[in-house]
Parts: C-alpha cells; sequence; structure tokens
C-alpha cells in the first residue's frame, strides 16, 4: 500500500489558506498572510457628516478594520471628503470604502477620496435592458464598452492608489450575463472574472473580489468557483466573504456564520462581513467569533466541553462556569471540561489544558494529551488546573 501522504491529503481537503496576493486598502494589508480583515458598513445618511462620522469611530473602537460608507450620487461621492477630513481631526485614519451600484461619475469621484471602491459588476456599466439573447459579436461588443466604461476610473484608481471590489451580487446579475449562463453560482463567478480581467489587462492589480448572496449554498459555490477560476488564471487576488441580507438576531448570525466560517475552514477568504439588519456595531463581535471559531484569528481563551451523558459523574456545568469564570482572561488559551475519561482524553487532543471527570467527586488534569494529576478532589481541581497553566508561564490575572 503507498505510504499515507498527511500534508499531501490535509492540502487536497483545504486545509491550507488559499495564497494571495496582498492589496492594501490604505494602510491595511488584505491577503499576501495578513489577517482576515473585519469590515462593516454605515447605514446612515452619507449627507449626514456628523453621524456618518460617529457611526465610524464606533465601529474603529470596536475592532473594524475597514468601514465602507455607500455614495449612491455624486453629491454623496462629494462629502466623503468631508467625512475623511473629520475623522482624521479625530485622529481616525481607518480605511474608507466606497459603495458604488449604478453610477460611474460617483465612483470616480470617490476614487479620488477614499482608500478602496465597490463596483457591482452587475449594474455598474452592464445594464439590464430587457434584452434576452446575445450573440457571440454582441457579447464581446458588450464586453468592450464595459473596458471603455471602466478605463476613467482605473486611470483614477492607479493615480491614487486606490483599491477596487469588484462585488457580484446574486440578485443583480445582468441580462447578459444570465442569457448566457443562467441564473448560477456559476453566472456570479464569471460575471466577476471579466470585470477582473478587464482591471488587470489596463495593468491594474489592486484588486478584491467577492460573491454575495442571500442563499447560503449560493454564495459558498460562487465563492468556491471564483476562487478556482483566478487560481487557475494565476490571478491571485484576495476574495471578501459575507452572506447579504442574512436578518437579524439568531438567524442572521448562524447563516453568516455557516456562510463565511464554511469558507474560512476551507481555506477561503481574506476579508468578511456580517451582514445584520442591526445596528453596524453589532456585526464586529460575531465577525471575531467566527474568526475565533475557524481559528483564523484569536480573541480569547476557548473553552471546549462536551454536551455530557450518563458517565458523567459530577456537575459539568457548574465545572464549565467555574473555569470560564477563573480563566477567560486568558487569551489563545484552549482548556476542555469533559465529563468522562472516555472520551475526554481523545475528543480534547487540541486542547493545551484538560479538566475530565474520573469518578464520583474527582477529577484528571492534562497538559495537553499528558495526564499531570490524576484523581484530584473536585473542590481543588480548579486550583491545580491554575497552577498548572501558571506553571507555563501563560497565567495572566484577570480585569
Amino acid at each position: 500500500m503507498e505510504k499515507f501522504d498527511r500534508d499531501l491529503a490535509e492540502k487536497a481537503l483545504g486545509f491550507d489558506r488559499r495564497f494571495t496576493w496582498e492589496v492594501k486598502v490604505g494602510s491595511v494589508g488584505v491577503g499576501g498572510g495578513n489577517p482576515v480583515r473585519i469590515q462593516s458598513m454605515t447605514n446612515t445618511d452619507t449627507m449626514d457628516t456628523q453621524k456618518t462620522v460617529s457611526q465610524v469611530l464606533k465601529l474603529a473602537e470596536v475592532g473594524c478594520e475597514m468601514v465602507r460608507i455607500t455614495a449612491a450620487d455624486v453629491a454623496q461621492a462629494h462629502n466623503l471628503y468631508e467625512i475623511k477630513n473629520e475623522l482624521l481631526k479625530k485622529n481616525c485614519s481607518v480605511p474608507l470604502i466606497a459603495d458604488i451600484h449604478f453610477n460611474p461619475k460617483a465612483a470616480e469621484i470617490a476614487a479620488k477620496i477614499v482608500d478602496k471602491v465597490r463596483i457591482n459588476p452587475g449594474n455598474y456599466t452592464d445594464k439590464n435592458r430587457g434584452k434576452v439573447s446575445f450573440s457571440d459579436k454582441e457579447y464581446e461588443d458588450e464586453l468592450a464598452k464595459i473596458q471603455e466604461k471602466l478605463y476613467p476610473l482605473i486611470e483614477i484608481c492607479k493615480q491614487n492608489n486606490t483599491a477596487i471590489r469588484i462585488g457580484t451580487n446574486h440578485g443583480s446579475l445582468s441580462e447578459r450575463i444570465v442569457s448566457r449562463y443562467g441564473d448560477t453560482p456559476y453566472a456570479m463567478a464569471i460575471s466577476a472574472l471579466e470585470f477582473t480581467n478587464i482591471c488587470f489587462s489596463m495593468d491594474f492589480n489592486k484588486i478584491i473580489l467577492s460573491q454575495k448572496s442571500s442563499n447560503v449554498k449560493q454564495m459558498m459555490m460562487a465563492t468556491r468557483l471564483l476562487a478556482k477560476m483566478l487560481d487557475d488564471n494565476n490571478l491571485y487576488f484576495p476574495l471578501h466573504l459575507g452572506v447579504t441580507e442574512a436578518g437579524d438576531a439568531e438567524d442572521g448570525r448562524i447563516k453568516s456564520a455557516v456562510g463565511i466560517g464554511g469558507l474560512l475552514a476551507l481555506g477561503i477568504g481574506d476579508t468578511l462581513r456580517v451582514s445584520l439588519t442591526e445596528d453596524p456595531v453589532a456585526e464586529i463581535p460575531v465577525a471575531k467569533a467566527i474568526l475565533q471559531s475557524t481559528g483564523d484569528r484569536i480573541y480569547k481563551a476557548e473553552f471546549i466541553s462536551c454536551p455530557s451523558c450518563g458517565r458523567t459523574k459530577y456537575d459539568i456545568l457548574e465545572a464549565l462556569k467555574k473555569v470560564k469564570e477563573a480563566c477567560s482572561q486568558l487569551i489563545g488559551v484552549k482548556i476542555a471540561v469533559m465529563g468522562c475519561i472516555v472520551n475526554g482524553p481523545g475528543e480534547m487532543a487540541d486542547a493545551h489544558y484538560g479538566y475530565v471527570g474520573a469518578s464520583e467527586g474527582k477529577v484528571n488534569l492534562y497538559r495537553s494529551k499528558t495526564l499531570i494529576h490524576q484523581n484530584v478532589d473536585e473542590n481543588i481541581a480548579l486550583e491545580k488546573l491554575i497552577e498548572m497553566i501558571k506553571e507555563d508561564g501563560k497565567w495572566v490575572e484577570g480585569s
């Protein structure tokens, strides 16, 4: 039998993070080995400078690394200058992104002010006109028109070191694309790739791409297809992730976690936004939780615990509560609280420390997979666990 190659197997399964070029958005690097970046979007009126500035400041304060602001028309695009200046007066240099849909002129104005411009290939220049079929020549003629209309924006972005996000939305695919490829994830990916090729042909490479849908499967499939298409063409541009119109509360959080987290687990994604129908500030903790869960960024201690069963001979709910209260300040430390020795030691294998029920009122304590203290009285087990963490130099006092 051929020798099992673990590295090759893990790579085939997508354990490695997709290689991408770095794209600078202001001072923030996206892709190229940088951490997965968190962004959000204001929901204020862009013409209300003070309200928009206030919301950007609140987002930056809670850990948002880039903030998108809508620029639906020329007036809003111009006002981005006032917003940026007010932020600089308050010592806030968080990169700003202009969100453009239908207005190329607004994009050209915004590109001179902000750090990145987001355009939607489905409606930026490739507008729907009721046409349902295109000959090969008509299709190519449309692409030539798109290139001509994109040229001024690309030149401005070159001159101002401004990045572009080519952001396909499932709900706004052009009729040209749909006529040839259907209303499919493949059509979404092709739409983005066409615009990418046009930009790249103009010697512009500050590009980030995204595939957004409110349908989690559609978003994930389109993103995976686009990643493969880019890689097959040696175009290693970073990808932005998000489930658009995810909703609010638990529904919005679960949909975002499944879509974004599922792709991150495959090594795909360089920046993300959790889109909630809530105050944008509420999106940031969810983004951080997703990144913590996939291991892409670490913000806090992590606790593994089993649901318990009839084999559990101690109060695991109370034990978990006590361990979390004592150790939650230990950023980057993973502690497992397990019900019994049957599954505990094996299922907690990647934890730094294990607190495992041994018998009635007794606990076994592990350092990684190694048993350190056996049959410790439950009433002193937490104290012993803390001693182990201190011995390893990983203990910090809580606030």
